[in-house]
């Protein structure tokens, strides 16, 4: 059975999404650890009502960021997690890191990259008045939303679409798509079964 961590820095919706899609299809997998760099994030309470373990850390308690990431991956091993699922995790991923898991770590940005990357991305969208928006599922690699594309969902935006409703479309996405792209990375099939 292969097991895989979740990372989040906040609400962890997308975190619950997977999970709730994991049991109810029953995925010959393990969501194994939620991973969070904030111990007050709501994503730690969803984390406790799914009976998942978490470990929250306080980066600043640490010397520097190979320090915290060191104890993530010893966390990460402890849990037998093979795949790393990014899920609104605020930090960018560090050598320590990507040396222990390169090639294994996903992440989903809410816009079509290249275009908008890096923090505020819906936002920057709507101020540049796109016709149309989307969310992508890419590996991480040491930059901020550059590494290789896995897959890219789109929408249109219609004329009279506020910030919320394209931000509200954005989400309902990311908790439809993103499991389905996870469930296919852990090499499952539409059963839930390896393939």
């Amino acid at each position: 059975m292969k097991k895989f961590a979740v990372f989040a820095s906040g609400n962890g919706s997308n975190f619950e999404a997977i999970a709730k899609r994991m049991r109810e299809e029953k995925w010959d997998a393990e969501l194994s650890l939620l991973v969070t760099d904030k111990p007050q994030a709501k994503a730690v309470e969803r984390a406790e009502a799914l009976h998942i373990p978490s470990f929250a850390f306080e980066p600043s308690s640490f010397e520097n960021k190979a320090a915290f990431e060191r104890a993530v991956i010893e966390q990460l091993r402890l849990h037998g997690a093979e795949l790393i699922v990014l899920a609104g995790y605020m930090r960018l991923i560090g050598d320590t890191l990507l040396e222990a898991y390169g090639g294994r770590i996903i992440n989903i940005h809410p816009s079509l990259l290249p275009a908008f990357p890096g923090i505020d991305a819906v936002g920057q969208a709507y101020r540049a008045g796109v016709k149309v928006a989307g969310i992508t599922v890419h590996y991480v690699d040491e930059g901020m939303d550059t590494g290789p594309i896995i897959a890219q969902k789109a929408f249109e935006i219609q004329e009279n679409d506020t910030l919320e409703n394209i931000e509200h479309t954005i989400h309902e996405l990311e908790h439809k798509w993103y499991p389905s792209v996870v469930k296919q990375l852990l090499g499952l099939n539409n059963r839930g079964e390896k393939a």
